[in-house]
């Protein structure tokens, strides 16, 4: 019995599937078998109930189940105070929206390498409602995103709020400011994908007027941007992803009668007490969404 055998046990608990738990532990689904009929044999007890398409616990797998969880959050506490973070290996899988890519991620990047130069991410680019199902199935362990996640085994917190700004092309015969709802509904708007919460805000101040909407949306950032400033339509993004855009007179602030609401980002990741280095990946993120700036020498 080793602690690669209990997270085996552990993941399978969990995802309800040896072959889940194969892909989640990069290890082939004979091998994870192998380890689990190893352990039932050195205890002499069925852990699992591989009657169902869904594999579940026996009782006795759930009394191991507790234990397992303790030794497995012990060791992940005694490593994150004990061991040389040089020493701590493995890998992060780290679900990510475009905004942040945009804005402080390489800071983080950087910051996770000093402290942890053995351990690696794994970056998953993706909207927010997709990182929000990848963390809920476990494929994630970290996620940044228009959250929160409201799940019982995940923790939100915020983690930075952008501003949004209405911008178009400068070719574009925009009327006088402030522009109307009645007149902003004259362009497509250009925006994040169905069912995000910058689309609906939208939807929802577009009705408002009781105008006929016309919404073109992409999950891709870039093609939002591309868009707009191509005179496509008009757009709201965070001054923090159009600065070059607006420096070069590719894009132009306007105001309009009416503002959307901010992006909120939350940080979200399991609650379970092993993952105390995804938890101190989470932290870090907080302290640089709070300053995302490069460290400057006094």
């Amino acid at each position: 019995m080793d602690f690669r055998t209990l997270e085996t046990f552990v993941w399978i608990a969990r995802l309800g599937s040896f072959r889940a738990a194969a892909q989640r532990l990069y290890a082939s689904q004979p091998s994870v078998s192998s380890r689990i009929a190893n352990l039932e044999r050195t205890l002499g007890v069925s852990l699992f109930d591989r009657a169902g398409r869904r594999v579940t616990l026996t009782a006795r797998g759930r009394d191991m189940l507790a234990y397992a969880e303790q030794l497995l959050a012990l060791r992940s506490e005694m490593l994150n105070a004990v061991a040389d973070p040089s020493a701590i290996q493995g890998s992060i899988r780290l679900g990510v929206v475009e905004t942040i890519v945009y804005t402080w991620l390489p800071r983080l990047i950087e910051r996770v390498n000093e402290a942890y130069p053995a351990l690696s991410l794994e970056l998953d680019v993706d909207t927010s409602v997709n990182l929000a199902e990848k963390l809920t199935a476990h494929d994630l362990d970290i996620a940044f995103l228009m959250g929160p996640v409201n799940q019982p085994d995940i923790t939100s917190r915020t983690l930075s709020r952008y501003p949004l700004e209405w911008v178009a092309s400068p070719a574009l015969a925009l009327p006088d400011e402030p522009v109307s709802l009645e007149e902003l509904a004259r362009w497509p708007i250009i925006t994040y994908p169905r069912l995000s919460q910058p689309h609906l805000a939208l939807q929802r101040l577009l009705g408002q007027a009781g105008a006929r909407m016309r919404i073109h949306a992409s999950s891709s950032l870039a093609t939002i941007i591309r868009m707009t400033v191509d005179g496509i339509g008009v757009s709201a993004l965070p001054p923090e992803i159009i600065a070059a855009e607006i420096e070069r007179g590719a894009l132009r602030r306007f105001r309009a009668e009416v503002q959307p609401p901010p992006l909120l980002f939350h940080v979200c990741h399991a609650n379970t007490p092993e993952f105390t280095v995804a938890r101190a990946v989470a932290d870090l993120a907080v302290r640089i969404a709070a300053d995302p700036a490069p460290d400057r020498e006094s």
